[in-house]
């Protein structure tokens, strides 16, 4: 819980201030979660802040909410084109994903239970970037990160807006699933700079080679990849007790 507000203090996502008269506050509650490898290891512990969003009324303090990301399809054909010209293909998340987005609406939470300000209990925090659980919160990390992207010099794929694409004298591709990447290309030194720029700009891990993504686990062998879901199957198994 302190390292999510410590990330929050250092993103620079609220203000202290006091609630304006015409205006209304958002609570906010903690969520946590244990994330697993694919062999079922614990990966590491979250605790997450996040906002109350179905308090929010459009209009108000939200307006656009809509935010693409690669589909599954598109991503067995990324990893499809990799494998045949046998690219090296490596998995980036970005830590505080939705923290990093910049708000265009003026929106209101109150303290995290748990951490209120001795003397200042009555003051709320003001959002000048996105906090999980808002209903903008998606579409402003995706401005924010295709904004970062075009800057690199990628540019959009114009039928599936989750893939980015930059010709060189190399090639290098970018998937984008909210805050999951995978990045792949045929030049090991333009893939490493890349991810250098990006832990420049955005907190994030490094993941190393692509084995575990969105669910799908990736085993490279001598005669290509191998895709498949056991993980996925044997949970499904054990919750119903089969």
């Amino acid at each position: 819980m302190i390292e999510e507000l410590d990330s929050m203090e250092k993103n620079d996502t609220w203000r202290l201030v006091q609630l304006p008269t015409n205006k209304k506050c958002i609570d906010v509650k903690w969520v946590f979660k244990t994330k697993l490898k694919a062999d079922g290891q614990v990966a590491k512990y979250k605790a997450r802040l996040v906002a109350r969003g179905f308090l929010q009324k459009y209009g108000q303090d939200y307006y656009e909410v809509y935010a693409p990301v690669a589909r599954m399809e598109t991503i067995r054909l990324i990893v499809a084109i990799a494998v045949k010209n046998n690219w090296s293909m490596y998995q980036l998340d970005v830590k505080s994903t939705f923290l990093n987005g910049e708000l265009e609406e003026e929106v209101y939470v109150n303290q995290p239970p748990g951490f209120e300000i001795k003397g200042k209990e009555e003051y709320v925090y003001k959002l000048d970037k996105a906090l999980y659980g808002l209903k903008q919160a998606p579409r402003a990390w995706n401005k924010k990160i295709d904004s970062f992207l075009v800057q690199q010099g990628f540019l959009k794929c114009v039928t599936e807006h989750g893939i980015y694409c930059r010709s060189t004298t190399n090639k290098l591709i970018v998937c984008l699933y909210v805050d999951d990447m995978i990045v792949t290309g045929n030049n090991e030194e333009e893939m490493n700079a890349f991810k250098k720029n990006m832990m420049k700009k955005f907190e994030m891990s490094d993941l190393g080679n692509l084995t575990y993504f969105l669910g799908i686990e990736f085993e490279m062998n001598s005669q290509g990849v191998l895709i498949h879901q056991r993980k996925y199957a044997q949970d499904i198994l054990k919750r119903f007790k089969c």
